[in-house]
């Protein structure tokens, strides 16, 4: 079976918040679902790697911020290609921090839960947490993204540790393509070349300057 087939399987874009040794923190992840309603439970898949991942381990407790088609590429790259271990990820991201001490954004996003941890399962690469949501928005707004439109419309990449990671394909005409190499967007826009591109251009979904970029 090609890899490829996997991704006619639906997916979202979640900021999941957690609560930090030193300050809150936040990462993108894309398989968030309901698991049952009465009570509210919903499953979250977190890399073994991901700050995150240790974070949710420790206190049991994260949000879930659904990310809608409003919410800028530049705040998916900051939450999803560092790592909070070492970098302020919501330095530059509109957020409030609730009396748990976790995060929620403020950057277009549709609603956002709060959840408590009631089980959870390891694969060999995630762990799939099991969280009765005990809170959240009281209105829904704007349309959630999906993965789709992250790939196709904003033109995203995955990191390593998603789950739907795949290496990106060489493509047929390379000449004109040019790729982030801190987080895998590539610009190929057929009606501005990239070297006309001013100086203080930065990258849509990282925020990265135009020096980091290599002909693809």
């Amino acid at each position: 079976m090609k890899e490829e087939i996997l991704r006619t399987l639906s997916y979202g874009m979640y900021a999941i918040g957690v609560k930090g040794e030193n300050r809150p923190s936040a990462c993108i992840v894309n398989t968030v679902f309901q698991i049952t309603a009465t009570p509210a439970v919903i499953a979250v898949s977190i890399n073994h790697d991901n700050y995150s991942n240790e974070c949710i381990k420790k206190s049991g407790i994260f949000t879930v911020n659904v990310i809608s088609e409003n919410t800028s590429g530049t705040v998916i790259g900051a939450l999803g290609f560092n790592s909070g271990r070492d970098t302020d990820k919501l330095k530059n991201v509109r957020h409030k921090i609730l009396q748990e001490g976790l995060p929620v954004l403020r950057e277009h996003i549709c609603c956002w839960f709060l959840c408590k941890v009631i089980n959870s399962v390891e694969t060999p690469t995630h762990t799939v947490f099991l969280a009765e949501v005990v809170a959240g928005s009281d209105d829904y707004k704007n349309k959630p993204m999906t993965y789709t439109y992250y790939h196709e419309v904003i033109k995203g990449t995955a990191p390593k540790s998603a789950p739907t990671y795949q290496a990106n394909q060489p493509d047929s005409e390379t000449t004109d393509s040019y790729i982030c190499t801190i987080c895998g967007y590539v610009y190929n826009d057929p009606d501005e070349a990239f070297e006309d591109l001013p100086d203080d251009w930065v990258c849509p979904i990282c925020g990265a300057p135009k020096s980091v970029f290599q002909l693809k």
